[in-house]
């Protein structure tokens, strides 16, 4: 493929609701533009852009694809992403690197959850976006109302430019051209009937009159806008944001998508077209003057590993990269030479020698290389702006279905860690349990999946345990006495202690022995006696937390006292004592915030204070989503382990929070003797 210049590159990412088709889309611009032969369907699993063969079993995105195709001698980078929320990480990698963000949306069901946060994170990106209402051959489609719903949703700066005729039949408001398809999806054109658009065609020249003060002017007075004129004022309101640009087709059957990259090659901005990126500088963010013919500059914005190795997609981001470049890496200081370079379609790689600034491209097995990443031959050190991943919130416990394989499905995990940036993995020593954390459930099954294709483990989930924790309520005075004789130099150590709540949270050792009945220097042993005993508390075994000890008699032996012996008598006092002095489970208790529409907030409510045990601090309107509340509240860690999957059923996906554990408190009653009967029972099996 030849090398293509910085005006000669658009890099658009489709964005959507799941099921809106945005995947038929890409398919049907490579098919047209005869990047393929075929038009694949993803229910066949024949698509180009869903090519993992996770996608291609269950019938939807997973990943950011890339899908590189020439039209009318410009090359269109499409950034295929996911609908679904749990792989909403691949969206925010796409808004950090695409010029403009396609959105596809269903002629039937309108504008939906998924839409409307993809939009939420393209205001947030400051990305140009445009729409494809889609799926126009339905019989109950519903043109005028969808349109309603985006100006609704999103503002007056929906712009109809290609709208509905009669079955099968869409008309361009630019060229005023009225498009018919046949079977196979070919185009007719002929002059579109003025009767037949006036009312959105006042629409759309209202919109593009609001980018320039002598088109408004020209509008008003209702003199002609010529179509140069419109062309340039579509392209200055797509970047501005002032215009957004609604087509209308059919990917599937072709009708729209033609027209659609006639206007992605006319109207989208090609990637220089801002003149600045921003960038971090030390501590300090400032920006810096994207050049064309500059020092080559790179942005690694997603990392894909497999049996074959890493292959890391780049964004050039100044000047103009070529096979053979040195470059060095800003985190980590390597210096790493890109031998070949690649463009992606689909699973296909294919060798190119050059890529232009604003171009996306390949390139495989860098040696210290991540996600993220700034790469530049510029010898002051500086970062591009990082992409910001939502945080994970849904924990599971994961474990091999075979023992002995841990090691195994730790180094897989790892793996895909490098792929995956929404996901977490923890060892946590306290429980003892491998912990996994996503963005939903279905993201985490896919990670079962690949674990299993791709390093042959057999895993399965289990509900995480909680890190209780074991304090004493009240207190009380206890001897520990050990004694040993077995021939020769014994053993003995005798220690009285009062054991008392505790106001820090590990041990608060002291000391009242009076004339010497434990010698100094084996007041040490005692207390580390008592730190080594409370790993263990006495009601289940968790750690014991805020714990008076006060040491104030005891006795020894002039021969057989030593060190051990006074931390075995401190370790037999521990043992003996706590549990006269009304031992209690504490569990860790967060402070939650969610942000969820105004008209669900009682049902949140009532959640929070019925299943999950939780005390509501207060709510207030959201300060950066009309519409939202947020409340905030404590609730305990035990009841948060389903949140994330029950707060997108009652809000429809809408809601999002934030949970930090801030402090543990006494466990109730009831549920203290559920939890040590379990570990009994536990203990038992």
């Amino acid at each position: 493929m030849a090398t293509f210049n910085t005006k000669q590159v658009r890099n658009v990412a489709l964005l959507g609701h799941g099921g809106s088709g945005k995947t038929s889309l890409a398919e049907a611009m490579l098919y047209l533009s005869k990047a393929t032969d075929r038009l694949g369907k993803p229910a066949n699993g024949n698509t180009v852009c869903d090519c993992d063969p996770e996608e291609i079993k269950r019938g939807f995105s997973i990943n950011l694809t890339l899908a590189n195709t020439v039209w009318k001698g410009t090359k269109i980078n499409i950034i295929d992403t996911p609908g679904f929320l749990d792989f909403e990480g691949e969206v925010q990698a796409a808004l950090r690197v695409c010029g403009s963000a396609l959105f596809t949306v269903d002629a039937k069901a309108g504008v939906e959850v998924g839409t409307e946060i993809a939009w939420e994170r393209a205001v947030h990106a400051g990305v140009p976006k445009a729409v494809f209402i889609n799926k126009y051959d339905d019989p109950e489609a519903n043109y005028a109302n969808v349109i309603a719903q985006l100006t609704e949703k999103f503002g007056t700066s929906i712009c109809p430019m290609l709208i509905p005729a009669e079955k099968g039949a869409l008309i361009n408001l630019i060229e005023l051209k009225k498009y018919t398809y046949d079977k196979e999806g070919k185009r007719f054109e002929e002059d579109a009937d003025p009767s037949l658009i006036e009312e959105y065609r006042d629409k759309f020249y209202e919109a593009i009159a609001m980018v320039d003060d002598d088109l408004m002017m020209k509008y008003f007075d209702g003199e002609e806008i010529t179509k140069e004129e419109a062309v340039e004022a579509l392209q200055n309101g797509i970047i501005s944001g002032k215009v957004t640009p609604v087509f209308c087709g059919s990917a599937t059957n072709l009708w729209g998508v033609a027209a659609l990259m006639d206007s992605i090659v006319d109207s989208f901005p090609y990637p220089d077209k801002k003149k600045v990126e921003k960038i971090l500088r030390g501590e300090e963010y400032t920006t810096m003057p994207i050049e064309r013919d500059g020092t080559p500059s790179i942005f690694i914005f997603k990392t894909v590993s497999d049996q074959f190795g890493r292959t890391s997609y780049f964004k050039v981001m100044s000047g103009e990269l070529t096979a053979g470049t040195v470059l060095k890496n800003m985190r980590t200081g390597t210096s790493e030479k890109f031998s070949k370079l690649y463009i992606i379609r689909g699973k296909t790689q294919t060798e190119v020698d050059a890529l232009a600034c604003g171009d996306i491209g390949a390139v495989v097995k860098l040696a210290d290389t991540a996600t993220n990443d700034t790469l530049s031959a510029v010898p002051v050190d500086f970062r591009f702006t990082r992409i910001h991943y939502v945080e994970p919130n849904y924990t599971m416990a994961i474990r091999p279905k075979t023992k002995g394989e841990e090691d195994k499905l730790a180094q897989g995990i790892i793996k895909l860690l490098d792929e995956d940036k929404t996901l977490k993995f923890e060892n946590n020593t306290e429980t003892k349990q491998l912990l996994v954390s996503g963005l939903g459930d279905m993201q985490l099954d896919v990670v079962l999946a690949r674990l299993k294709a791709r390093n042959g483990v057999s895993a399965e989930y289990v509900t995480p345990k909680i890190a209780y924790r074991e304090t004493i309520r009240k207190s009380v005075q206890q001897e520990g006495k050990h004694k040993k004789q077995s021939g020769g130099k014994g053993q003995f150590g005798r220690v009285l202690i009062t054991f008392s709540p505790g106001e820090d949270e590990g041990l608060t050792f002291t000391t009242s022995v009076v004339g010497g009945a434990v010698p100094k220097n084996f007041f040490p042993a005692v207390e580390k006696g008592l730190q080594e005993a409370m790993h263990k508390g006495v009601l289940v075994g968790y750690p014991m937390v805020n714990l008076h000890a006060d040491l104030y008699d005891g006795s020894y032996h002039e021969v057989d006292s030593d060190e051990l012996s006074f931390k075995m008598a401190a370790s037999i006092a521990y043992k003996e004592g706590l549990p006269k002095a009304h031992p209690v489970l504490l569990e860790p208790v967060g402070n939650l915030k969610v942000t969820i529409p105004e008209a669900v907030a009682g049902s949140i409510l009532g959640d929070l204070n019925g299943k999950r045990r939780g005390s509501v601090l207060g709510m207030d309107p959201s300060e950066k989503k009309p519409g939202y509340t947020v409340i905030e509240a404590e609730v305990p860690k035990a009841e948060m382990a389903d949140y994330t999957i029950s707060l997108r059923a009652m809000t429809q996906g809408k809601g999002s929070f934030t949970y930090n554990v801030i402090r543990y408190d006494e466990v109730p009653g009831n549920i203290s003797q559920k939890i040590i009967a379990d570990a009994k029972a536990n203990a038992e099996d």
